[in-house]
């Protein structure tokens, strides 16, 4: 009588909460799959710990932000590095899933891929090698077995240049698509006066310090040129605090929404948006809210990116339509003058704002998955990558 088929051991690794969030959803379907076969083992947060997950430590202690903090951590860094390293060589899973947060997962991987070459490697969430550093994707061919692309256009960016097989499975926005149009009542308000403007300064307490003053004055601005609007600003909670310190000199005052409900709502009902570059952009667009856009760093940190960066536009949502249709602010070009120009543009019916409508609708075509999720589509590359490494 064949003995039954021993657990598949699977190891993912995840350090921030979009990334948490990615392995939770994959961890259920793989379990749908799998029953009661399937043991997972790694690093992740509270949604993943939901899914049966104990981590190997608490992925707080990678909550670093900027190049100075980095340094300082850098020791504390490296023997996190270390200890994944001996615990996915000592697991010898099935398969490994790094997700995002490729600073620790691609060191983490090249080691595990060195020690122990017959594990296999799933990459859920390409770099944006597209934008920078291209390089890597042949880098990646020599420790990735296969990456998880949530952009429509990455599998080919892969293809030309020469990186690990990529497969498109869809952003997770695609999912929450309901939470993110109005129905007929929102829809009356989005369409009303005065307009609901968005602003979105960042979601990381360094960028809401390097966008909240000019996002300010350029309000103040187009107050001042007589524009009437109602200004909502949805923040998370543990922002809150350097939200408000930021808005307190600030000429107009907004309404803080907090948490992702209510961000949610103000979305459902906003007529127009400013906000900070990022993934913000393709929630805004799938939303269908015309949109300025602005990014500002460091003087350091520009002048690295003005050197690496080989795309038209740093806007995800332009990059993933295939046209510049979203105007964008970066460094010395985010000014008050130029946004609150802008602004008025998208608040107001002007063939820029509707240049931004049409392209939007184009959207759900761009990045349907057609009936399955992604992450659905995710779990069917990690079993058949599993498989292959089996045999």
């Amino acid at each position: 009588m064949q003995g039954r088929d021993p657990k598949r051991k699977i190891f993912l690794i995840a350090t921030e909460e979009s990334g948490d969030r990615l392995g939770s959803a994959l961890m259920k379907v793989l379990r749908q799959r799998l029953g009661d076969g399937v043991q997972f083992e790694g690093v992740g947060g509270r949604t993943m710990a939901r899914e049966g997950l104990d981590s190997l430590f608490p992925i707080e202690e990678l909550s670093i932000v900027g190049f100075a903090a980095v340094v300082q951590q850098l020791p504390k860094i490296l023997r996190l590095i270390r200890k994944t390293v001996d615990a996915v060589t000592e697991a010898a899973p099935d398969a490994l899933v790094i997700i995002d947060s490729p600073d620790f997962t691609h060191r983490v991987a090249r080691r595990v891929r060195a020690r122990n070459p017959a594990i296999p490697i799933v990459d859920y969430v390409s770099p944006q090698l597209w934008a920078w550093r291209p390089g890597r994707a042949r880098t990646m061919l020599g420790y990735v077995d296969h990456v998880l692309g949530l952009l429509p256009f990455e599998p080919e960016e892969y293809r030309k240049l020469g990186g690990p097989p990529c497969s498109y499975v869809g952003h997770p926005l695609v999912e929450q698509l309901p939470s993110l149009r109005p129905d007929t009542e929102e829809r009356t308000r989005r369409d009303g006066e005065p307009p609901v403007l968005l602003v979105l300064p960042g979601s990381r307490r360094s960028e809401i310090r390097h966008h909240i003053e000019v996002f300010g004055a350029a309000l103040g601005r187009l107050q001042a040129e007589g524009r009437a609007f109602e200004l909502m600003l949805p923040t998370m909670p543990h922002l809150e605090a350097t939200v408000r310190e930021g808005i307190a000199s600030w000429p107009v005052k907004p309404q803080i929404v907090i948490g992702e409900n209510e961000k949610r709502a103000a979305f459902r009902i906003a007529h127009a948006a400013l906000a900070k570059s990022g993934t913000v952009t393709l929630e805004l667009a799938l939303s269908g809210i015309p949109m300025v856009t602005a990014y500002r760093v460091g003087a350091m940190e520009a002048f690295i990116l003005r050197r690496a960066i080989r795309v038209s536009s740093v806007i995800l949502a332009n990059l993933v339509i295939g046209q510049d249709v979203i105007p964008e602010f970066l460094q010395e070009d985010c000014t008050p003058e130029k946004l609150a120009q802008a602004l008025w543009e998208v608040l107001t019916e002007t063939s820029l704002r509707q240049q931004q409508v049409e392209a939007f609708a184009q959207l759900d075509t761009i990045m349907s998955t057609g009936n399955k999720s992604p992450s659905v589509l995710a779990a069917d590359i990690v079993l058949a990558t599993m498989h292959k490494g089996r045999r």
